[in-house]
């Protein structure tokens, strides 16, 4: 597994340490206090996978499958529920990455976390960023993933790229957050994400 000095000083010093994880509320709580109230927070966890390539680094995204009943053809990050058996979110992470995309967690180095994402389907995810080594070999599992897929986190990291937009839920106007990457739509929870990896690094006002 290769060491993660390629990956940028500044993106690195953003994250919250392994022992530090984040725990609720989310940094979006207060936009989603109206809807959920003080509903209880499902926990999950989902892997932000980076791979570093010489002097690139590309983030690894899949595309969930069209006949899945909730988020059909979404961008995503690989993760999902915290079950019972899971240490921490770090584990969840890797074992919903593992079964979804087939990327053995020994080819996988966490770094570090962002801040917890509250969901409008009553989660709260914790972002677990970790470095993928680049011969990884993919295995797929066809019933939840699609495609699996990298973007240049140069992309990722320059707002000029980010664009802004306002939907109606539930009777607000809610902001919303997307991406568009060679014609596909990141958007959603994972947009989100990465606008609070931008706030940390202060590449956001």
């Amino acid at each position: 597994m290769s060491s993660c000095a390629g990956l940028s000083a500044a993106l690195l010093a953003s994250l919250r340490q392994l022992d530090d994880p984040p725990s609720l509320p989310g940094w979006n709580h207060a936009e989603l206090a109206d809807l959920l109230g003080d509903s209880v927070r499902m926990p999950a966890a989902v892997l932000v996978p980076l791979v570093r390539r010489g002097e690139h680094v590309s983030l690894l995204l899949t595309r969930r499958n069209e006949g899945l009943r909730t988020h059909a053809g979404q961008v995503a990050f690989p993760g999902g529920r915290i079950e019972a058996a899971d240490a921490d979110a770090v584990a969840a992470a890797l074992r919903e990455t593992e079964e979804e995309t087939g990327i053995a967690r020994g080819l996988v180095r966490p770094l570090g976390f962002l801040d917890c994402f509250e969901t409008v389907s009553g989660f709260c995810v914790t972002p677990v960023v970790a470095e993928v080594a680049p011969d990884y070999v993919l295995a797929p599992d066809p019933r939840e993933v699609a495609e699996v897929f990298e973007v240049p986190l140069a992309f990722v990291l320059d707002a000029a790229n980010l664009r802004r937009s306002e939907v109606s839920w539930r009777g607000r106007r809610r902001e919303i957050y997307e991406y568009d990457y060679d014609g596909r739509r990141i958007w959603g929870a994972t947009a989100a994400m990465l606008v609070n990896l931008l706030h940390r690094m202060e590449a956001l006002p």
